[in-house]
């Protein structure tokens, strides 16, 4: 009896025992520590951490798992929880409560996550935090104010992230920081304050010169894991350590320039030059009359330490290019503008025979594009100037060899829009834009092909993606060229749209014309870029129609 007795209460004493353990997540393990009750739970797929977790956890380490986040309340039933791992996950948001119910907490780790910031106003919920780990993530600042609630931090790892730039006031504003360098703290007993910074891409310029004293002047109870830091730019500090580094004191950008009022004639080249002065280096933009339309080679080099000179080249200058160009320089002290006056005088002679301005009667400037895909057909604009003060016209041509179509549209010089609608599929379509009655050839061209049409509005759509290649007549072939020779015979009586110089909106197109042949589109071919480097020969495009009419 005594022994069945005996059996009872090792039985009641393992239930009770078992009824006493807290719950154990299923895939970890939950331990009993010297300083108490663990949860680990390494390499399990935990995609947000678990919110029923006991009270009596005093570490809980969740490592090599998918949890990307630690959002507000995740801790709200641990509040004597003073362990925090979470190491080697892919966490990039910790939301601004996260850490709150975590009074007690003295170490967090966040070792190799991905975390670009950290909301540091967090840490006021955790007065007691000792160890801060934020190694190999992606942080990239640190605000002045970043440290001002650690006040009873004694290691902060901030190594092998992203910064750059960090100001001596991060460290000057900690409290822990000040507390150490108290004229009395040698008569109290203080620990070491461990820092590291070591492997970030430092930017040695003039805004790391406060951070750079602050680590030549670090002493004892401060202490730097690694003192070597390294600079990892600008190019003439790359690989310096900080304690042989000399760094200026920084200023905003003092620009000058040769010449502020530059003339010319048509048809010559220039170049506008702006030197500009600024610590740290400057960036340098250029802002000009119609710079939508013109693109100028802009050359920005450095021609000492943090002084920077910036060319603007303008070859075979127009009577267009005329104006103010604007050079602004900047960087993150201020920016500083200096106006350079540039002006074109007209030609007294023949131009030059390496001008690329287009050669025709009075040599005006045409810049022809096709800016908008409708469900319809293009929207052609361009920009068409001439050198003469008299008022000049201008004549559109459009032409298609399949559709037996020619339009003609004259019209007065600036920006102007086109619509060419009604386009047929699996069709080549040719657009000049010349001086005048001048044949088309002798204008600046766009030749656009349609797709093959599959019935519908979205085969309509995609019949429009159609391939645009501009066509400057008389120039040299580039590399990578598409040679495309207008193939007649072209359409249509010659008709006449009239268009009102001071009107912007385009007439509409008339949807057919009479047939004729004249010829007119096969007397020059056009050399067209079409970025696909390869050559297409008349006897090819003859070989494709053969193929296409069969």
């Amino acid at each position: 009896m005594a022994s069945v007795f005996h059996h009872f209460l090792l039985v009641l004493v393992f239930l009770d025992t078992h009824a006493a353990q807290p719950f154990c997540l299923p895939g970890c393990t939950c331990s009993e520590e010297s300083f108490g009750r663990t949860l680990q739970c390494i390499s399990v797929s935990l995609g947000k951490i678990p919110g029923n977790l006991s009270e009596e956890f005093k570490q809980v380490r969740i490592e090599n798992s998918p949890l990307f986040e630690m959002p507000q309340g995740s801790f709200i039933n641990m509040s004597t929880l003073e362990y925090l791992w979470l190491n080697f996950n892919n966490i990039s948001v910790i939301h601004l409560g996260a850490l709150e119910h975590l009074p007690e907490l003295r170490e967090l780790r966040l070792e190799g996550n991905r975390l670009r910031s950290v909301p540091w106003t967090a840490f006021r919920a955790t007065p007691l935090l000792r160890v801060l780990d934020l190694k190999r993530n992606k942080i990239d600042a640190l605000p002045e104010l970043a440290l001002q609630f650690l006040v009873s931090l004694t290691y902060l790892d901030l190594s092998s992230n992203r910064l750059t730039v960090v100001s001596r006031s991060v460290f000057l504003n900690w409290p822990a920081y000040l507390k150490r360098r108290q004229p009395d703290c040698g008569a109290r007993i203080l620990s070491s304050l461990v820092v590291a910074l070591h492997d970030n891409p430092w930017v040695c310029d003039c805004r790391l010169r406060g951070l750079v004293q602050f680590v030549k002047s670090i002493t004892l109870p401060v202490i730097l894991v690694n003192s070597y830091l390294i600079c990892r730019g600008p190019l003439s500090k790359a690989g310096q350590l900080f304690h042989e580094t000399e760094l200026s004191t920084c200023m905003k950008p003092q620009i000058s320039t040769p010449s502020a009022n530059v003339t010319i004639r048509v048809g010559q080249n220039v170049t506008l030059r702006c030197l500009a002065q600024a610590s740290p280096s400057p960036s340098i933009a250029w802002t000009y009359p119609l710079s939508m339309w013109r693109e100028f080679d802009v050359l920005t080099s450095s021609t000492g330490e943090d002084t920077a000179l910036s060319e603007l080249a303008i070859s075979a200058a127009h009577l267009v290019d005329s104006g103010n160009y604007t050079c602004m320089a900047s960087n993150s002290i201020g920016k500083s503008t200096l106006v350079i006056s540039l002006h074109v005088q007209p030609a007294q002679a023949l131009h030059a025979p390496d001008s690329l301005s287009i050669p025709s009667e009075g040599n005006a400037y045409i810049d022809l594009r096709v800016v908008k895909q409708t469900v319809h057909g293009i929207l052609l604009e361009w920009l068409a100037v001439a050198d003469t003060s008299e008022e000049e016209w201008f004549t559109l041509h459009i032409a298609s060899d399949e559709a037996f179509r020619k339009e003609v549209v004259h019209i007065g010089p600036g920006i102007n829009t086109y619509a060419v609608d009604n386009l047929l599929p699996g069709t080549k379509y040719k657009a000049c834009l010349s001086l005048e009655d001048q044949p088309p050839h002798q204008g600046q061209c766009v030749v656009f092909v349609t797709g093959r049409d599959g019935g519908g509005l979205e085969a309509r759509e995609r019949l429009l993606h159609v391939t645009v290649v501009l066509c400057v007549v008389l120039l040299a072939v580039p590399v990578g060229a598409y040679a495309w020779a207008a193939q007649g015979p072209c359409s249509c009586s010659k008709w006449v749209l009239c268009y009102c110089l001071h009107c912007r909106k385009a007439p509409s197109c008339p949807p057919a014309a009479p047939q004729c042949r004249d010829g007119s589109f096969r007397e020059h071919p056009a050399v067209c870029d079409d970025g696909e480097g390869h050559i297409d020969t008349e006897g090819d495009k003859e070989k494709e129609r053969i193929e296409e009419n069969s």
